[in-house]
């Protein structure tokens, strides 16, 4: 059985920065119509490998917009590309990338939050200068919002939670650990919706402990205390971590570890964790957001409010849950979304839904 090692996963997310690196260079002054709009647009990381595949997919309808302008004589895109960063370096970093983009006045900004709250000020600063700000995957509490578009993270953390109920009776008292991020929207709404599954199963279960992680180093430093914290086999059932940016690593020093007994659900769709699920190493379920299609309904709409066009405030994509009952028909980051289909296990929501 092929297992994935940390060295393995580097390479995976070296591979990442290259796929990015790429499309960058093709955006190129010649694939670009002479009537264009700049569009900022400011990354977070290059170490989360969904992200990594959001913006591949951002660009990828870049470049489509500019190969229908051509042919059509309608404006044409140039990207301004900035990258945060991870940890609390790269939530400074992004504010002042923020100011620094509203200072350029392109026609309108993309941005994928770091912090819910830090950058705050700087959509104030650019809703000042009459600039509209799309925002994606995370949301920014404070100023005005052209567009936000996000994954159902609300729904991914319900149908992982749904799922690992249907895995216990619910009379038993499910021992929980829980690796978190209180500071993006996004993983409060997994952690949120994956406690609200278990209450609609009237699912018994004990909090043992919290960590926090979302990224590879964060998740080797909670797997790591998680081993120190709880080193007899037996005393944890479920580990749910909020993404596979921290919870593959959580995966992987537990399996060397020998820990097989635990069962872990996460978010996210990474290939590891789906080639994990596969070959039954831990996790039984990972609900996969579908990047690409994320990526690329972000473009589509900042093109249109960059045109004067009008746009819905709230965008949600739909996420797929990963297990060994679905893995067959689940296509990838990149997509396309599969048709809906009936659940297998015990549900409120019988049918999942692909709108």
């Amino acid at each position: 059985m092929k297992k994935i090692c940390l060295s393995t996963r580097v390479h995976y997310v070296l591979l990442c920065i290259l796929i990015i690196a790429c499309p960058l260079k093709d955006i190129s002054a010649s694939a670009i119509p002479n009537n264009t709009l700049k569009i900022g647009v400011l990354c977070w990381s290059v170490n989360i490998p969904g992200q990594v595949a959001m913006t591949k997919g951002l660009e990828m309808q870049a470049k489509r917009i500019n190969q229908e302008a051509i042919s059509n004589g309608l404006p044409g895109v140039e990207l301004i590309m900035r990258v945060a960063g991870d940890g609390p370096s790269g939530v400074e970093k992004q504010i002042q990338q923020m100011n620094d983009m509203v200072q350029l006045k392109p026609d309108v900004i993309i941005v994928q939050p770091t912090d819910n709250a830090a950058l705050a000020a700087p959509l104030h600063a650019a809703n000042r200068a009459g600039i509209p700000v799309v925002a994606y995957d995370q949301y920014i509490s404070g100023g005005k919002l052209a567009s936000y578009i996000t994954s159902d993270n609300q729904q991914a953390g319900y149908l992982d939670g749904e799922y690992i109920a249907s895995l216990f009776d619910s009379n038993k008292k499910i021992r929980l650990v829980l690796v978190e991020y209180p500071l993006v929207s996004s993983t409060v709404e997994r952690l949120d919706g994956f406690l609200d599954a278990f209450r609609d199963q009237k699912q018994a279960y004990t909090i043992l402990k919290t960590y926090e992680a979302v990224e590879p180093v964060g998740g080797i430093k909670a797997g790591q205390s998680i081993l120190h914290d709880f080193p007899e086999k037996g005393s944890i059932d479920v580990i749910f971590t909020v993404n596979d940016g921290g919870g593959l690593s959580v995966v992987e020093l537990l399996a060397r570890a020998g820990r097989t007994e635990i069962i872990v659900a996460s978010v996210d769709g990474d290939p590891a964790s789906v080639t994990n699920i596969r070959e039954h190493r831990l996790t039984r379920i990972d609900t996969a957001q579908f990047c690409g299609p994320l990526g690329a309904e972000v473009m589509k709409t900042a093109y249109a409010v960059a045109r004067g066009q009008k746009v819905a405030e709230h965008i949600l994509i739909p996420v797929y849950p990963v297990t060994r009952e679905t893995l067959a028909d689940y296509p990838g980051w990149m997509g396309p979304i599969p048709h809906s289909f009936e659940k297998s296990w015990p549900s409120v929501r019988p049918i999942w839904n692909n709108r």
